[in-house]
This record gives structure tokens, sequence and C-alpha cells, in this order.
């Protein structure tokens, strides 16, 4: 058990005696401040009410407010003198926020789901008891550290949410499929479990595919979803290359047959297909393994895994072989056919199909659509894995996050506070005062300086408030408010 006020940096713990006395409330807010990927100019705000729900309530009920006050500040007094050495930081703020029993807080936020414009404010947070103004500035880092990565993800994600769509709309008879196009590969690859099931959920808000299994259950615990009456996400039978190996290179084709006709006569199920040779797969196993493809009930998913996907997919002109000038998609065709669509574009018979699961990007994605299309096929042809490149590659500096004060009260009188360092580039000059959000042509922007009258309108809704969680949204609504 970790007293959940020890979740901060070191140099907060004694920011309460730093500001000016009497200081009775302090008003911040959370921003993306600058896009570091090109096109990119709105973030998707998620995350905020499973922070809400398992830190600012269950871990402080559990942990803090329900634990005997004694051993809360005998504890949390053991670390900070370990930590500071001689020190004056003290112990009775927190004996009198256990007295309270609550957080004394508003949390105010625009809804989960939404893409804010770059340099709008997506939450404010103030204290609604004087002498808990240093609690406001005290969350900075958990917030932060809890909500970067499933606005990154959940950004990124609706990004690739566009391109496939765009390119389903005008090549595919099936843009549906594009809820299973975008498939999350990333959990092995993240840091730590959080952050796989944080950027999982980002990734669910915009598709259906998944490997990441606990990414369900998270949103069912946090975001009212439910798998019995809703499609969370979902996957398919899969191999690993261990169970290709297993039955050796000169038993592949053995393997490719008893997997599709014994271990899975029907259904979907995704071969990995390069343990040895793809192009030997694609036009010795296959060909030979026609019928039983075509007899079955289901598709069965070609799966490369390695060299470069648009070229593996979609052809390489200078490859040094007929096979590897046509790409998976096209020796596809030749071996199973399929049908050209109202729209002129080749899709392959329902009984077969391919993924490509390592080292997409947002600009390969592209480019294997776009050379599909040149080549006459619908670009849902494939199913593009995404993975933790995609989804662990960025940091808070992505969007440039951060939660600054620009408001507070000195012996109940109102200043407005701001920072705009002289050596920096703009990008870390604040809003100054109290802030309200409008919306106007569909997009969100920010008038500051308000006064509290008209802090209260606008579109940042009120979502916590002194222990209680005022707005409780589900998985549904925010798929609604991001599509």
């Amino acid at each position: 058990m970790i007293n959940p006020l020890l979740f901060t940096d070191g140099y907060k713990v004694d920011h309460r005696r730093q500001y000016p006395d009497k200081t009775t409330l302090v008003y911040s807010n959370w921003t993306p401040r600058k896009s570091r990927i090109e096109g990119i100019n709105e973030v998707v705000l998620f995350g905020l009410q499973y922070f809400i729900k398992k830190y600012i309530i269950e871990d402080f009920e559990k942990n803090f407010f329900n634990q005997p006050k004694e051993n809360i500040c005998q504890k949390y007094s053991r670390r900070i003198n370990n930590y500071l050495g001689e020190n004056s930081v003290g112990i009775k703020h927190i004996e009198d926020l256990h007295d309270l029993g609550y957080l004394p807080m508003v949390i105010k936020a625009l809804p989960e789901g939404e893409a804010v414009p770059i340099r709008v404010p997506m939450v404010t947070m103030y204290n609604t008891k004087p002498q808990f103004f240093w609690l406001t500035n005290y969350f900075e880092t958990l917030l932060s550290t809890t909500l970067w990565m499933p606005c990154n993800s959940a950004t990124i994600a609706k990004e690739y949410r566009k391109l496939l769509d765009n390119y389903a709309n005008k090549t595919s008879s099936i843009p549906e499929f594009v809820d299973w196009q975008g498939h999350d590969f990333s959990m092995r690859g993240m840091a730590g479990l959080e952050a796989a099931l944080l950027s999982a959920s980002g990734h669910l808000l915009s598709f259906t595919g998944t490997d990441t299994i606990p990414s369900v259950d998270f949103l069912e615990s946090y975001y009212n979803a439910n798998s019995d009456k809703e499609l969370i996400g979902g996957s398919v039978a899969a191999t690993e290359h261990s169970v290709m190996c297993m039955g050796t290179d000169k038993g592949e084709e053995e393997t490719f047959k008893r997997l599709i006709t014994e271990v899975y006569p029907n259904g979907i199920v995704s071969i990995v297909s390069d343990t040895w040779d793809l192009w030997k797969v694609l036009t010795i196993y296959l060909p030979n393994l026609k019928n039983e493809v075509l007899a079955r009930e289901g598709k069965v998913v070609i799966r490369p895994d390695s060299g470069n996907p648009v070229d593996i997919i979609c052809g390489n002109t200078n490859g040094k072989s007929d096979a590897e000038r046509k790409g998976v998609v096209e020796l596809l065709w030749d071996i199973f056919g399929g049908t050209i669509n109202s729209k002129g574009y080749k899709e392959l018979d329902s009984h077969i199909g391919a993924i490509y699961g390592d080292s997409i990007t947002l600009e390969r994605a592209q480019q294997i659509c776009e050379r599909l299309k040149e080549k006459g096929f619908a670009s849902t042809n494939v199913v593009l894995g995404i993975g933790s490149f995609t989804y662990q590659y960025n940091t808070r500096d992505t969007f440039g996050f951060a939660m600054k004060a620009t408001y507070g009260e000195v012996n109940n009188e109102g200043r407005e506070i701001f920072k705009d360092p002289i050596t920096d580039d703009g990008t870390k000059k604040s809003a100054k005062g109290l802030i309200k959000i409008v919306k106007e042509n569909n997009k969100y922007q920010l008038i500051d300086q308000v006064s509290w009258e008209e802090e209260q309108k606008g579109e940042l809704r009120e979502v916590y408030r002194d222990g209680k969680l005022l707005i409780d949204d589900s998985l549904k609504e925010i798929r609604k408010r991001i599509k």
C-alpha cells in the first residue's frame, strides 16, 4: 500500500509553504501546447474518467481516508524525512485533509473523445476549501503521468481511422470493415501494464480489433462498457513463429493444411507465413491448398511479419522474382481470385485475406493503401497491425502537454497569473486568469481572463466535485464523439 499523496514529484511536497501567505485558491489547466506530428493539430481527450475513478476516488479512499490517521501520518513523515533530510514540510496539512475525508477539488473537462485544438485547455482544476489550495498543483504529476499516453494513443488511432476510412470510401464495397482494419498489437512493447491498458483503450475508441485482452476489462471497469451487449474489442485465432517452427520447415505445407482443415475447419484463422520463405508459401503451398481454403466456411489470413511492409503487401518493382514484384495481395488474387466492386476495385475472395502486423506507421499505412489503389485493389484487402512503435514511441512532449496555474486568490483577492518565458519559442506561454471554452464552427476555442460568472458557462463540464464523480460516460458515448 502506498499513500497516494506520495504519487508526486519530490519538489511538490513543500510548495504549500512557498505560495504567498494567505493563499486560498489555485486554479490550473491541462493543455496540449504543441504538436510534433505533422498534420495533427487537434488532440483527443481520453483517460480522465479513469484517472478520477482510480486515483482521486478509489486509491484515496482505500489507501488514505480509510486508513488510520496515525499510520498515514507516520508513514508520510518517515518517507519525507528520509527523502529530504532535515525539513519543515510538516504534517498538519495531511492530518487536516484526512479529517476532511475527501479531496476538496473541482475538476472540469471537455467531453472525452472530443478532438481539442492545440493550445486549448482540456481540463481545469481548483480547490474548494481555502486551506487546501496546495492540492491543485500537487496533482499535476499524477494527472500528467496518467493522461498523456491515452490522449496520445486515442489521437493517433483517430488518424489511422481517418486514413483507412478515406481509402475504404474510395475503393471498397465494405467500408465498415475498417472497424477491424486497424488492429492493436502493442501490448508487449508498452512501458508496463497500465500504459498498455490506457493506450489500447485509446485505440479501441476508433477500432474494434485488439490483441490486448485486458483493455476490454479496463473499459468495462472504468467506462461503463459491457461486452455481453456491445462489441468492445476482439480478435481471431492466430499462430506464432514457435508454432510454425515446431512443424519444421520441411513440414510447413502440412502445418498449413492441418491448421485449416483440422484445427480450424471453419472461422477465421491468421497464419504467420514468413517463418522461412513467404514466397514459397504464396507460390507453392497455397496453390496446392486452394481447394481446402475455398471449401472452408471462413477466412484464412496470411500474415507476413518481416521486411518492408509496403513492398511485401503491394509488390516491389525492383524485386528479384516475379512473386516479390507482385506482392502478397496480387499473389492471393492470382490464386483465389475475387470480385471487382462497383467502384472498379478488386476484392479478394472472402475465403482468403492478409494482415501485416509489424513496423506499420501512419506513413506506411498511407503508402500501402495508395499503392493498392494504384494497382486496382481495394484498401480493405489487408489488415494492418498497429504496434508499440506507433503507440509507445511518443512522449508527453509529442503534444506538449502541461498543467499550469493561471489564476489564484490571496487573502480572497483574485490574481490573474501566467508564464511567458523570454527564452521560449511561445510553446510555454500560458493562458491568463480564469478560462472559458466555447465552441464555434464545431471548433473549441479558448477565452481567458474571464469572470467567475463566465467561467461557470461554456463547454467545460464539472466531472468531479468534493469526492463525487458527477459525469460517468460510457464507451458507447465516447465512440460516438470520436467518430
